[in-house]
């Protein structure tokens, strides 16, 4: 950290007279720290006057924290490299990633989909149909994203997590309306010299999730290829950097940058059976979302994965509404359905259910000061619950839900979505624990969850 301690101290000096003017409106920011110094009276040599402005208690924080108050504008790795010299090869020995490299690591994570499907065409000859005709056998090839989710490098070996829609097609000759031929592509290894084949394991359409499994690849095996981080999409707020990497146009991977424009709403559209209706939970953001994106990561600026791409709103009058899956929520289906399918005849994913029903009041803005965001709270608590079910009987109607542990891990109810997403992390023999408040009495009630309680997610 020499590097850095050689320029903290003539910072600070340099960011105290930042916003000073001359008068006459002239700045002062041409000169350097060192120059300032001569200017008042220093008559020693610039190594001297560096050594003596040295200090032992100095931190980087508190320059960072200088130079905000001053007007500085950047984050504090744009601070580093701006103002202190240092590059992307000093950081990283500092043990700093830079954005470059946090970008990459989400592009060594991210695939190319592509899905082929048989569907059969009924035509109809002469006039009226009267001249014969007949039903003959397509084939179609649907593009998507994905990425990787788990992976051991040296057997060559994988789960990735797509869209459900990106692997089914409601026109396909298969039982399940599935691909039977799906082909993964690594980043900068899109061609089909380079493809992998991969099998579903299972999905569900109501989440739009689905996991692809990889087995002994070799290409996987001396690849680059990284598995994803994941962020906790609860933590996400309005403004936040929303990075969509995917397949866009089934050209290879891109990369489109924007925010998040809604930390969560509920969308209803036409499934891909087009025939249902779904309800989905989503982030909005004004990413540009393009035909291929679907199944693709969406990443924080820390190159985490913070959604799942899976819809645009395509009108003349809209520009950039694009949706993805809270990464919560897709992990939380994927790692059900890797548990519950992986290896089995079932390939969808099954959720441990209660039997109540959530209502919400007072939903309200605050500012928090741990994060200097503006967030979302709710109060939560109970409209209805169902005969027989586990809470049947303990709660009551009105109790206001403040947490749920499931397990070891305790979740504060703050946003009723919470209370309904953790449910996929259950399973059958765990106990979950409600903490409640009835009447403004604090209680507590336990479940120990059994096969009565869980239903299929299809």
């Amino acid at each position: 950290m020499k590097k850095v301690l050689a320029f903290l101290l003539p910072l600070l000096l340099l960011l105290s007279l930042a916003s000073c003017t001359l008068p006459g409106g002239e700045s002062k920011g041409g000169l350097s720290a060192y120059e300032i110094a001569v200017e008042n009276g220093y008559t020693g040599d610039e190594s001297s006057w560096l050594e003596s402005l040295k200090g032992d208690d100095l931190t980087l924080s508190a320059v960072y924290a200088a130079a905000k108050e001053a007007g500085y504008e950047g984050d504090l790795l744009s601070f580093l490299k701006e103002y202190l010299s240092y590059d992307d090869g000093d950081l990283a020995q500092a043990g700093v990633t830079p954005a470059s490299a946090k970008l990459s690591s989400s592009l060594l994570a991210s695939v190319s989909v592509t899905c082929t499907f048989e569907y059969q065409v009924t035509s109809y000859g002469g006039w009226f149909g009267m001249g014969g005709g007949g039903t003959s056998t397509k084939t179609a090839t649907q593009s998507g994203s994905g990425v990787i989710y788990r992976m051991n490098k040296e057997t060559g070996d994988a789960y990735i997590i797509t869209n459900y829609h990106v692997v089914y097609y409601y026109a396909s000759l298969t039982e399940d309306k599935i691909s039977d031929e799906i082909k993964v592509y690594l980043y900068g290894s899109e061609s089909e010299r380079y493809a992998i084949g991969a099998t579903y394991v299972g999905g569900s359409m109501n989440y739009d999730i689905a996991i692809l499994k990889v087995t002994g690849s070799e290409v996987l095996k001396n690849s680059s290829a990284l598995a994803v981080t994941v962020a906790d999409s609860n933590l996400l707020t309005v403004g936040d950097t929303a990075i969509a990497i995917g397949n866009a146009e089934g050209e290879g991977i891109s990369v489109t940058r924007g925010v998040v424009s809604v930390d969560s709403e509920y969308i209803q559209m036409q499934a891909c059976d087009n025939v249902s209706i779904v309800s989905y939970r989503l982030l909005r953001v004004d990413s540009a979302i393009n035909s291929g994106n679907s199944g693709g990561g969406l990443f924080g600026e820390d190159g985490r994965l913070i959604g799942i791409v899976n819809a645009k709103v395509s009108s003349s009058s809209v520009e950039n509404i694009g949706y993805a899956i809270p990464s919560n929520i897709a992990t939380y289906v994927a790692d059900n359905i890797i548990e519950t399918c992986d290896g089995e005849t079932v390939t969808s994913p099954k959720k441990c259910m209660l039997g109540i029903t959530l209502g919400v009041s007072g939903s309200a803005a605050y500012f928090d000061p741990e994060t200097g965001t503006a967030r979302i709270r709710e109060t939560v608590y109970l409209t209805g619950i169902q005969s027989g079910k586990p809470a049947d009987g303990v709660l009551k109607t009105g109790d206001v839900i403040t947490a749920i542990t499931i397990g070891d891990q305790t979740y504060t109810i703050d946003r009723s979505y919470i209370a309904v997403d953790i449910m996929l992390t259950c399973r059958v023999g765990e106990t979950v624990t409600v903490s409640y408040l009835r009447d403004g009495v604090p209680g507590t009630a336990s479940f120990s969850l059994d096969e009565s309680s869980l239903v299929t997610v299809n």
